[in-house]
């Protein structure tokens, strides 16, 4: 049996849970991504299955060019990302940069004015949010179904990943004020960090 998925050349499902498991066995800090195309059957629907075929062909291979881990083909338009040695804060950076280089690549994807492919993934480490490699999996899919939820082209965590800063960091005011606006909107103040580093970057790395 191939461990090769035969659209994409990329390692597939088992290949996936294999090294995965292996990795985890040998006690290795590990990073993984789930990344999701959003409205994949809406394209196929629309332009057909051949254009389906080549943005995934495309997709595998910007994900590819980042150089970010081992990258396999999961399901129909799933894919993942094993980093090992790879800190959970590291591991969403490169996550972010793939997700902009997706985003970016609008005439590699070759659609019809111009549309654009974009992607939701979720990120999980172990041992930081998970024991096994079940679990693992678990915590990036739980990360990209919030993805989902809120908004997809976006990299998300685990929700019981806070990534609030040490409060040293802030005057009292600030982390109050903080407090205030995510219960009236909701959301966790971890999320809110995100969405504004988010925003910090987009803003900086357009004048370069």
């Amino acid at each position: 049996m191939t461990n090769n998925d035969g659209l994409t050349g990329l390692a597939n499902r088992p290949a996936f849970d294999t090294d995965l498991a292996a990795l985890i066995k040998a006690e290795q800090t590990v990073s993984v991504a789930l990344i999701d195309v959003n409205g994949f059957h809406e394209l196929n629907q629309t332009y057909g299955v051949e254009a389906g075929d080549r943005a995934l062909t495309v997709l595998a291979e910007v994900i590819k060019e980042q150089d970010s881990g081992r990258i396999y083909r999961i399901a129909g338009d799933e894919f993942a990302v094993v980093m090992a040695d790879t800190p959970l804060e590291q591991a969403f950076l490169k996550m972010e940069q793939v997700r902009r280089e997706i985003e970016a690549a609008v005439g590699r994807f070759g659609l019809p004015d111009k549309r654009p492919v974009t992607v939701g993934i979720g990120v999980a480490q172990y041992p930081r949010d998970a024991k096994d490699a079940d679990a693992l999996i678990r915590a990036a899919t739980s990360a990209l179904g919030y993805c989902k939820e809120i908004g997809s082209n976006q990299v998300i965590l685990p929700l019981n990943e806070e990534m609030v800063m040490k409060s040293c960091y802030y005057t009292g005011s600030s982390v109050r004020r903080l407090k205030v606006l995510a219960e009236r909107l909701g959301k966790k103040e971890s999320l809110l960090l995100r969405e504004a580093l988010l925003d910090l970057l987009r803003k900086y790395e357009t004048r370069d």
